[in-house]
């Protein structure tokens, strides 16, 4: 989202913006039989793995953004060769927790009779994930109760939800139950905003201090990463909106 996928360049702009650690993408789908990964290639990941000791930070997890508009259920080869691609690479590059988003064509809500297909291809990659002693995190459009039970129905610690503040907002659902009813021990990764028009600080329908709070009683830890949350002012100033995002987070958190 900093219009720096898979370039060394991420790692001095999140420097620049007072970041943590940057969540690196595998790459775009399209067509392709699997992701279109440089860091399938070792030298570039040694590149990667330098250039982010160098400036002290760390790859927090990587992101298969390419299931946004892709099949996740319906697609040939993901459980084959796309997923055991992206723990392959998380392995080489010590990374422990993986994004899986279900987008727009694999939306349970929508499209509840993909569910049978979603929960046999998780099973399997929950057994894959096991195996790599890693964690999948996913993203879906249902809610905590339902994900709860989604992730109930699975049965693996290696399939765990990647809670995102925009779904139960964007929803008018209530923020601080869901997280309480997913609990600590189900949600693996946060990304810790909003849809875009609003920066973090001046979002009316995000109170993140109360967020804080929510967390704290749950006794969650983890990363909190930013996603979004551009201002409609200025929406393509990456510096301007992810460097005030970044902190804000850190003046509360």
């Amino acid at each position: 989202m900093i219009l720096k996928r898979q370039k060394l360049g991420a790692f001095g702009l999140a420097q620049e913006l007072g970041a943590d650690g940057v969540e690196v993408d595998m790459g775009p789908l399209g067509d392709r039989p699997t992701f279109e990964n440089a860091l399938a290639q070792p030298e570039v990941r040694e590149r990667f793995l330098a250039e982010a000791k160098a400036r002290k930070l760390e790859i927090c997890s990587l992101a298969m953004s390419g299931f946004y508009a892709q099949s996740f259920a319906e697609r040939p080869g993901v459980v084959e060769k796309m997923v055991p691609d992206c723990l392959a690479t998380m392995t080489a590059l010590g990374v422990k927790v993986a994004f899986l988003p279900l987008g727009k064509p694999c939306d349970l809500v929508a499209h509840p009779e993909l569910r049978p297909l979603v929960v046999e291809r998780l099973r399997m990659v929950g057994k894959l994930a096991e195996k790599a002693g890693v964690v999948v995190g996913i993203e879906t459009e249902l809610d905590a109760t339902g994900e709860k039970k989604l992730l109930d129905e699975l049965g693996s610690r290696a399939i765990q939800s990647y809670f995102n503040f925009s779904n139960p907002l964007k929803k008018g659902r209530d923020l601080h139950q869901e997280l309480r009813l997913l609990g600590r021990e189900r949600i693996c990764q946060i990304h810790a905003t909003d849809d875009d028009g609003y920066l973090l600080s001046e979002n009316p329908r995000l109170d993140m201090r109360a967020v804080k709070e929510t967390l704290a009683e749950m006794r969650w830890d983890g990363w909190l990463v930013v996603e979004r949350s551009r201002s409609a002012r200025d929406p393509r100033n990456v510096k301007a909106n992810f460097g005030a995002n970044v902190k804000y987070l850190k003046g509360i958190f």
